[in-house]
């Protein structure tokens, strides 16, 4: 189980690198639209905990 794991996480990490390497403006989108759904989570749960209190 542990050795699946790492070959998980190696094969992640190589195609991580590649996408930076072959395509970085497209590497850049794709870090860009996830820092927005991190935000736009933050703000719903923001929103939740404001009206929760309210």
């Amino acid at each position: 189980m542990a050795a699946a794991k790492k070959i998980i996480l190696y094969g992640a990490v190589v195609f991580v690198l590649y996408t930076i390497i072959t395509s970085p403006a497209k590497a850049a989108e794709l870090v860009q639209v996830g820092f927005e759904g991190i935000s736009s989570a933050a703000q719903g749960v923001g929103e939740f905990m404001t009206q929760l209190v309210q």
